[in-house]
Formats: C-alpha cells, structure tokens, sequence
C-alpha cells in the first residue's frame, strides 16, 4: 500500500481524531495518548509538532490518499544519550498489517542518520505487541531485552534498536 510521509498540517485535525480516537491505538502507546482521544488532543498534538525545535525532534504524518491515517517521529535523546534517538508511531487500525509502519520506520531512520549526528534508534513497544515487534523487525530493528515490570502500564516492554 503506498503512503506518503509528510509534515502535519493544522487541517489534518479531524484525521487524526478518525484514527486515534480507537481504544486499541491507545492501549499500546504511552498514557499521554489519551483514549478517548478528542479534537482537543489532536490540536494539542499539531501544535506540539508545528511548534517544534526539528533539531531534536520531527514528526511525520503518513499520508494515504490525501488523508493522515498516522504518525511517526523521532525524538532525540540528550545528555549522555546525546547520540541517541527513539521512534514513535502509532497507524489508523483499518491500515494494519499491510506493511506500512515498517516501511515508515525504515525511511524514517534512515532520514535521522541523515540529519543527526546519532548512532542509535530505539523503541519499545509492550510485549504483547507482536505487530509493532514484527514492524520494527522488518525495518531492521534488533531485540535487545525484555524489561520486565518497567512500566506501570502493561508491565512488560521490549527494547529494540537499530544501529548506524
């Protein structure tokens, strides 16, 4: 299925309500993504990627036919992980296990190693999340470690990473 990676733009609003409003989406993300997930929290989250420093971080709309089904981003880390990044990114569920995320993340790592001068990439999805697990494998990402208990929700994370 092709897509599109683009900047977001502030008329994506209802888009990203029509996708991320799905309890699914949200129960395999981070607990600021919020379920359900309102028009309110999508301006909050245009304005967050529309005002942002793109030295530390950028986010990607993934476009199909003129609609933003989802997101992806890389955010750098700082301090002693100066040389250090994380992917994030959630699909719209009518557009899963079509390839498209683990394409995304691969073009989307390969712009970071362009633009940063980084050495690693990593994500960690919940255990039990196979399909994000099989997304990051086919982009190239490697399982590092099982991090059992680390996490209030859902207990169990992965840490996978993808090396320059």
């Amino acid at each position: 299925m092709e897509f599109l990676l683009r900047a977001w733009r502030f008329d994506d609003v209802d888009s990203i309500v029509k996708y991320a409003n799905n309890p699914k989406i949200a129960a395999n993300l981070r607990n600021g993504f919020h379920s359900p997930y309102t028009w309110e929290d999508a301006d909050a989250f245009l304005h967050a990627c529309l005002d942002d420093d793109e030295r530390m971080r950028f986010v990607r709309a993934i476009e199909i036919g003129g609609e933003a089904i989802g997101s992806i981003g890389i955010y750098r880390d700082d301090d002693v992980y100066c040389k250090t990044a994380e992917v994030g990114y959630w699909l719209g569920e009518p557009f899963w296990g079509n390839g498209i995320i683990s394409s995304a993340i691969r073009l989307m790592c390969e712009e970071a190693f362009r633009r940063y001068d980084i050495l690693r990439i990593y994500a960690e999805p919940y255990a039990y999340n196979m399909g994000s697990r099989r997304a990051l494998e086919k982009a190239g990402f490697i399982l590092e470690g099982i991090k059992k208990n680390s996490v209030y929700k859902n207990g169990t994370v992965c840490m996978y990473a993808l090396l320059r």
